[in-house]
């Protein structure tokens, strides 16, 4: 009887162990350093997490994970989203991770974007919406009328930097962080900034697109602004040459000569004056600041100085025309030049 319970116990403690290690144990079944396990907001069920498990092997005891999941009832409360499992996690981890609905974050990174298209394919490359979805989002009037915006501005909320979501987020809740982020970065110092010379928040967001495709070159950023803030205070048309490549969305375009002046376009600076009727990028803060902290100078127009990197400046038409035949027949040259060593 004595050896009999003895083996009985042995058996116990035999079991225990082979349960812990199926329940603390290794129960991942892939190689790599992580799995990511997607569960969409449309598949919620028993059927379709256990197929994306088998799908990317993220689990070796498919029967132990049901029966775990049942037990703390996954099964009532599966939460859609994205899910990083390490490689070594136990199956009682990935229960728990899934039960609570611990998800991954995703970064969502602003640069410069031109247009709506941009911005709705990168959120399309990050979360469960796809890009048409988005896309129809900034096209709606009714979903942009509780973010101070509209179709033709819907991109004017858009301040670079990175943000964190959810992966199962919609489109309303991603432009959402990002109008809150407007909203902190648009303060009653930047505001009465902008209302000192003579702009709205969205027009000077607009005047540093422009300038913001006008020039990398941080250091001449507010001396551009003072060259386009004098114009728009002269009432002379902008004659910005990224408002044309926009207009024709052809960003490649080296020189804006030709037929392209007659585009017609409310993004055509050369015939409309003011303005253009949105911004053309999404500039980086210290493109805005440079706008409402402009350089004050008496200048109205200014040229590329290749060898320079940077612009060369005027306060009169004819000084301006100088310096524009001189870039002209330097970039001629180096033109030449390099059509020659092809």
């Amino acid at each position: 009887m004595k050896k009999i319970l003895i083996f009985l116990l042995l058996l116990v403690i035999f079991a225990a162990g082979i349960a812990a290690w199926i329940l603390f144990g290794s129960a991942t079944g892939f190689e790599s350093p992580k799995e990511t396990l997607y569960i969409r907001s449309n598949a919620t069920t028993k059927q379709a997490v256990m197929d994306s498990l088998k799908a990317r092997k993220i689990i070796t005891n498919e029967t132990a994970f049901e029966f775990l999941a049942n037990r703390l009832h996954y099964w009532q409360n599966i939460k859609p989203g994205r899910y990083d499992i390490k490689k070594g996690s136990s199956l009682l981890s990935i229960v728990r991770m899934l039960r609570n609905g611990r998800q991954t974050d995703v970064n969502l990174v602003i640069t410069k974007l031109r247009t709506k298209e941009d911005f709705a394919r990168l959120v399309g490359m990050k979360f469960e919406c796809d890009s048409t979805q988005m896309l129809n989002f900034l096209n709606s009037p009714d979903s942009l009328k509780n973010f101070d915006a509209t179709p033709e501005v819907s991109m004017w909320n858009l301040i670079p930097d990175t943000y964190t979501y959810h992966w199962n987020s919609s489109p309303t809740q991603v432009y959402q962080k990002i109008y809150n982020e407007s909203k902190r970065f648009w303060n009653s110092d930047r505001k009465l900034k902008a209302q000192m010379i003579g702009l709205s928040p969205l027009e000077a967001y607009t005047l540093a697109s422009i300038i913001e495709e006008e020039t990398p070159n941080n250091e001449e950023k507010d001396t551009i602004a003072s060259v386009y803030l004098n114009r728009l205070k002269a009432g002379m048309p902008l004659q910005a040459d990224p408002t044309l490549k926009f207009a024709v969305r052809d960003f490649a375009l080296k020189v804006i000569a030709g037929d392209i002046l007659n585009t017609e376009s409310p993004y055509n600076t050369y015939h409309n004056k003011g303005l253009p009727p949105g911004p053309i990028c999404t500039p980086s803060r210290i493109t805005i600041d440079a706008v409402l902290s402009p350089a004050t100078t008496p200048y109205f127009y200014f040229v590329a100085k290749r060898s320079l990197k940077g612009h060369l400046f005027s306060t009169t038409y004819e000084e301006h025309q100088k310096k524009a035949a001189a870039y002209q027949a330097e970039y001629g040259a180096k033109s030449q030049q390099e059509k020659t060593a092809k």
